[in-house]
């Protein structure tokens, strides 16, 4: 390994970073992290904090859970790749397929597709969803809704269905065919409405307006995260996603669950649907499903889907879609090992615990400092503070200013993430009672420095 002096020296030379300006990288070097264990990293420094962003929504188990390294290990030794392509499956991927269906029986869901990661969960669903209607003798369903503020991913058909102008600007024109109704984000809506439950009632309405001016009969499926993560953590009222799926179904158009980030615990029920009472068509996964260890996905797909496709004899239903990844043996054995692990420590049970103590000290820092505009969280270990220079206008906070919050923060004991005018929370859902604590106490730092 090259000192520290070269890694610095080095970083941006010859690396692109994502979701990053390459300029801003060689100007403000990142944060170099080295060393991981527990709920903890390590800078090249040997600066240690307490990781707030669980890696990137994705490390639930924390950087030392042994059983699934050990998988990894075993699997490399015994078959470290072979392919799932027609004709041709390894005995991972088979036993790993049972254990999600019944992970996701309560969910209704009882087929995996597997992909190498969210995005490509994302983009098989997309695909898939038109498929079914082709099938099904209804080729004129081609379009997709979704949610402003939503985010879904990079890929074409990932950032079309994104609701985040970031993410589509510099790439556009996207793909044609994808609509977006308000969020129930009761901060900032179109509708001044800060009643979360009539909010959701305006949203709902918003839908069904958008699917009468489409006409239903060319819509393939609405795509929308059970809490919204990347745009701010955003959860809706009970009463929205229930309401969403029920018009989906008055008008034969399937519900796509993106829970790349809420599947395995992260809202404190096993899966973002399960925790509003809602059984998608079908769902999107990844991250969790390996503890981040090794880039993998899955879509789960309900029986009613399958059926179409198991029973079609006019050949229509031939997925001509795959990844030379999908259902790779190494992740299949670290999801295997990862999903008995996020059981036998009942991670969703600890995800609502400590979420419900990091959203109290969140609404006690918004009483502290006029800089808190809005917390938003509450549903197991996904939180946000927006941050505003003028309370009362609600002006975001200048990029400096936030900045400032995360430096200090970092210097001061934990890991925050910035997007935005947002702090984004998303630790292990391992993470104990005193972690929660030195995250509250590094941003009470940051926010006292930015104040």
């Amino acid at each position: 390994m090259k000192d520290a002096n070269f890694l610095k020296e080095h970083n941006a030379r010859s690396l692109w970073h994502p979701m990053a300006h390459p300029a801003d990288s060689l100007k403000n070097p990142p944060t170099i992290v080295t060393g991981g264990t527990g709920v903890r990293i390590t800078d090249v420094d040997g600066h240690e904090v307490v990781d707030g962003v669980g890696g990137l929504w994705n490390v639930n188990l924390g950087f030392s859970c042994q059983p699934v390294k050990d998988a990894i290990t075993a699997q490399l030794d015994t078959l470290p790749y072979y392919s799932i392509f027609r004709g041709t499956t390894n005995d991972a991927v088979i036993q790993l397929s049972e254990e999600l269906r019944d992970f996701f029986a309560p969910d209704g869901l009882s087929r995996a597709f597997y992909t190498s990661g969210g995005g490509d969960s994302v983009e098989t669903a997309l695909r898939l969803a038109r498929q079914y209607h082709k099938i099904r003798g209804e080729a004129g369903r081609i379009k997709y809704l979704s949610l402003k503020k939503g985010y879904h991913g990079t890929h074409f058909g990932a950032a079309s269905v994104n609701g985040n102008q970031n993410f589509r600007a510099p790439y556009e024109p996207l793909l044609p065919g994808c609509f977006h109704i308000p969020a129930p984000y009761t901060y900032r809506n179109p509708f001044n409405e800060s009643d979360p439950a009539k909010l959701a009632q305006l949203c709902l309405a918003a839908l069904e307006d958008e699917i009468a001016f489409q006409g239903a009969n060319t819509i393939a499926a609405f795509i929308m995260e059970p809490v919204l993560g990347a745009g701010g953590v955003i959860p809706p009222h009970e009463s929205f996603m229930p309401g969403v799926r029920e018009i989906c179904s008055k008008h034969g158009i399937l519900l796509i669950a993106d829970e790349v980030i809420t599947a395995f615990g992260r809202t404190g029920s096993w899966t973002g649907s399960r925790h509003w009472g809602v059984r998608p068509d079908m769902m999107t996964t990844a991250k969790a499903i390996t503890n981040g260890y090794f880039p993998f996905g899955a879509v789960m797909i309900a029986d009613h889907v399958a059926e179409v496709f198991e029973t079609d004899e006019t050949g229509r239903a031939s997925i001509g879609h795959g990844y030379t990844y999908s259902g790779h043996p190494v992740g299949a054995a670290a999801a295997l090992a990862c999903l008995a692990e996020t059981k036998r420590l009942d991670v969703a049970q600890n995800a609502a615990a400590r979420g419900t103590q990091i959203h109290q000290g969140l609404l006690a820092l918004q009483e502290k400092y006029d800089i808190v505009g809005d917390v938003r969280g509450g549903h197991g270990l996904m939180s946000a503070l927006e941050l505003v220079s003028d309370r009362a206008k609600k002006t975001p906070i200048a990029k400096p200013a936030i900045n400032t919050v995360q430096e200090v923060a970092y210097a001061a004991g934990a890991m925050v993430r910035v997007s935005g005018p947002n702090v984004i929370l998303s630790p292990a859902l391992v993470i104990s009672e005193a972690d929660i604590d030195v995250i509250l106490a590094a941003l009470d730092k940051g926010l006292a420095a930015a104040s």
